[in-house]
């Protein structure tokens, strides 16, 4: 295995992931508080699952997102 072309990808990959799930996020809250179903004062719990086909198990990541 090539350590630095595998270091590389999984940091590309989870750029990629990070981006997009920040967008999707701030989309979804804003979208929400637009339809009064969030007050703008929450604490939303979090998590967050990676699936690597071919690896037996998931990443979960857990945390919180504050909106004021």
């Amino acid at each position: 295995m090539d350590e630095d072309a595998f270091n590389m990808s999984v940091r590309k990959f989870l750029k990629t992931l990070g981006v997009t799930a920040q967008r999707e996020i701030e989309l979804t809250v804003r979208e929400q508080l637009a339809a009064g179903e969030l007050n703008g004062d929450e604490v939303l719990e979090t998590t967050a699952r990676v699936t690597v086909h071919g690896l037996p198990r998931e990443v979960i990541v857990t945390g919180t997102i504050a909106l004021s």
